[in-house]
């Protein structure tokens, strides 16, 4: 097996039985994932190259380029997979968790406000998976995602990222 070089984008490999660095995932697992965990339909990603830079931040683009590739950024991080739980970003969920059919939290408008500061509340009205939700608000009646949430033991933990908070 190789090694990671972090200073550069690598893409994925296709499927796992191409995978030439140890631990690094495959484009396969990340679609399954979306479709497993939040009912993205795998098509949805036709069109997109998945990369890999660090340990496990995974990249999403929409086109090709050739691999590897030594820049600062391509496309956009849409998920983190070196860690027990694979977290999806912020970026990603407000991109794509509009596809998503299943681990999405409808939030009533406090709720919604409170998860865009990066509140931490008390939800008990899930019956889902424990996990990482996408938290969801209806506007002009489409849900639309507000970012991903770790729900654990009735509590739904904001992990909007810092500067992406907002008082709504």
């Amino acid at each position: 097996m190789s090694e990671n070089d972090g200073q550069r984008f690598d893409r994925l490999p296709a499927t796992p039985a191409e995978r030439i660095v140890e631990g690094r995932v495959s484009r396969e697992e990340v679609v399954d994932y979306f479709e497993d965990r939040f009912g993205i339909p795998p098509e949805t990603f036709a069109d997109y190259t998945f990369w890999e830079k660090g340990a496990g931040k995974i990249w999403i683009y929409a086109g090709e380029a050739p691999t590897p590739l030594e820049i600062e950024a391509i496309g956009m991080t849409c998920l983190r997979t070196r860690q027990e739980h694979w977290k999806p970003t912020t970026d990603f969920v407000q991109r794509f968790g509009g596809r998503a059919t299943d681990c999405v939290i409808e939030l009533d408008s406090e709720e919604a406000r409170a998860f865009a500061t990066g509140e931490d509340q008390e939800i008990e009205r899930w019956d889902g998976d424990w996990g990482y939700l996408i938290g969801a608000h209806e506007i002009a009646g489409d849900l639309e995602p507000i970012g991903i949430g770790l729900y654990v033991h009735g509590e739904l933990r904001s992990m909007v990222p810092k500067g992406r908070q907002r008082e709504l």
